[in-house]
């Protein structure tokens, strides 16, 4: 290749994804998702844009996306707590599983009805546009601007992480059945799924606690530990499909496990593998752009807005409601849920499954799924936050530390420095009263001079406090060192009662005398244990009488701290 070719292709490529990351980061701005911008970014520069460049490589396609995918996917088991992945993972699990076959089924036969194809080729279609996106999901969460409640955002993104091999199953099982209409796929294709889970679970734990030993007691510098987490994540996922297994599933077990060891994870590390994903989603989507040819998908675009809508409107939310029946989730939750089944780049990757097989009629369903891609985009993206507020599934974000760092060979403890704020609880207060048996006091700093922590000094607004504690801790110090802003307080209550106070005393405080035989002589804790088992989550809300709690410190399913909100 000469060399003032290769620099072209090197000043295309760069100023498409330049021009997409400003885009991107107004997207925030006007409510739209910025995956959404580099898809249009694609297509502008692509055969019927602007640009004019023509990309009909599928395969190519297919390499780039496959990559890019298990980059995010190891990102976002990173950023998944241990005790968030246990809440989520059954109804996670149940939506990755029947979910994605119920929606499958359920469009297929909707496709074979309105466009009157062969109902295996409905199906596939189905099959192809019924699991969600890992990328689209993580990041329109990410970039919403609002805090969804733990239970249903950690629903979302795990299941996003586990429908790809019930996905892949469906979609290769009809590719199988078209390409080959005699043969017999019935058992061995349900041994295939088996495979695909069970390979990707036992490959993806067994290598994240390898990974993260190694991580643990290699000696680098944190930019070289990004780097190895990264190309350690793409051998699981390599090992993992060589071996008949779910390479999606494993590197975000993988991601899960080494998040969850977090001594070769700092935040620098986790900084790191953030850039790493935005340039594995942002380059993707491109890619997915510059394949998308406008003016091929008009002749597909009625019957494709038709399917996108009933896929919206009705085969998610049957699918979503369906599934979730044995857990506890308020009807609010599951249609939120439902709303976010969002469509992103793994419809696209398994739309060119049946292309690359040569199987008749699929540049038709590859049509259909990219019009798909763009209406859920836009539609369920672009809504994302209003539909949060709508329904009240959001929740007042909680104050971040300033600064956190994972102890090296201690289970579980962080040194978590806070900024303590004018009207917080903790001014004004001796440090020994805040301080707790898991929670040691390291550091005060006050005007640049370090404080001598033997002497119990009173806590000042402005002072820079550092805590060696556990991650669950963080909530209880994010709660002392800052004030409570007028949406906390409008969301939580103005008053905060400890999980340990008897229910019976709480409401006698407050005049009120109707309550329920069964939560007589319960604490708090125990009451919305009740309610919600070991499974609440911040925000989860509980009525005694005229009083209505809301869980506000949440530690492994159990209330730690509830709001109190006094009746009208």
């Amino acid at each position: 290749m000469h060399l003032d070719s290769l620099n072209l292709y090197l000043l295309i490529g760069t100023g498409l994804m330049f021009i997409g990351l400003l885009l991107g980061s107004l997207s925030t701005r006007i409510g739209v998702p910025s995956l959404l911008m580099f898809l249009l970014v694609g297509m502008a520069a692509g055969e019927d844009g602007i640009g004019g460049i023509q990309f009909d490589d599928l395969s190519t396609a297919y390499v780039i996306s496959n990559i890019a995918l298990a980059v995010i996917l190891m990102d976002g088991g990173l950023r998944t707590r241990m005790d968030t992945f246990r809440l989520a993972l059954k109804p996670a699990l149940s939506l990755a599983s029947l979910g994605v076959a119920i929606s499958a089924a359920l469009v297929g036969a909707f496709t074979t009805w309105l466009m009157g194809v062969d109902w295996r080729l409905g199906l596939l279609l189905g099959g192809i546009i019924g699991s969600t996106d890992a990328a689209a999901v993580f990041s329109v969460i990410k970039g919403a601007g609002v805090n969804i409640n733990e239970r249903v955002a950690s629903t979302l993104e795990i299941e996003s992480g586990l429908n790809d091999p019930m996905a892949i199953f469906i979609t290769l099982m009809l590719v199988g059945v078209l390409v080959e209409p005699d043969a017999t796929f019935g058992f061995n294709m349900i041994l295939t799924l088996i495979q695909q889970f069970g390979l990707g679970a036992i490959i993806g734990l067994g290598l994240g606690a390898v990974l993260s030993e190694i991580l643990l007691r290699v000696r680098s510098n944190e930019g070289l530990h990004a780097l190895l987490l990264c190309s350690g994540g793409a051998m699981v996922f390599a090992l993992t499909n060589l071996a008949g297994g779910s390479g999606f599933l494993a590197i975000y077990l993988t991601g899960l496990v080494t998040g969850n060891r977090r001594g070769g994870t700092g935040d620098n590390v986790l900084r790191s593998m953030d850039s790493m994903a935005w340039l594995a989603q942002s380059g993707m989507f491109l890619m997915l752009g510059l394949l998308i040819t406008p003016s091929e998908l008009g002749q597909h675009l009625l019957p494709a807005l038709m399917v996108a809508l009933f896929l919206m409107l009705v085969a998610r939310p049957v699918s979503v409601w369906v599934s979730l029946i044995p857990f506890i989730f308020t009807w609010r939750e599951k249609l939120f849920i439902a709303w976010t089944g969002l469509r992103g780049a793994v419809p696209i990757v398994l739309a060119v499954f049946p292309l690359l097989a040569g199987v008749g009629e699929t540049r038709l369903l590859f049509d259909i799924t990219l019009v798909v891609v763009l209406i859920s985009l836009l539609a369920q993206g672009a809504s994302l936050r209003y539909m949060a507020r709508l329904l009240k599934v959001s929740v007042p974000a909680t104050a971040a530390p300033k600064q956190m760092v994972p102890m090296a060979h201690s289970a579980n403890r962080y040194l978590m420095q806070f900024e303590v704020e004018e009207g917080a609880k903790a001014q004004g207060q001796r440090l020994g009263t805040i301080t707790t048996q898991r929670i040691t006091p390291v550091l005060i700093i006050r005007d640049k001079a370090f404080l001598n922590l033997s002497e119990d000094p009173q806590i000042e607004a402005g002072d820079m406090v550092s805590w060696l504690a556990p991650l669950s801790e963080q909530d209880y110090l994010s709660d002392m060192c800052h004030k409570i802003t007028v949406a906390e307080r409008r969301y939580f209550g103005d008053f905060i009662v400890r999980g340990s106070v008897p229910v019976d005393q709480l409401v006698a405080a407050y005049g009120i005398h109707e309550l329920e035989e069964r939560l007589k002589g319960m604490t708090v804790e125990a009451a919305f244990e009740d309610r919600f088992g070991q499974h609440a989550v911040v925000g989860d809300t509980l009525k005694l009488g005229g009083l209505r709690l809301r869980a506000r410190t949440v530690e492994k399913g159990r209330v730690i701290m509830a709001g109190i909100k006094l009746p009208q």
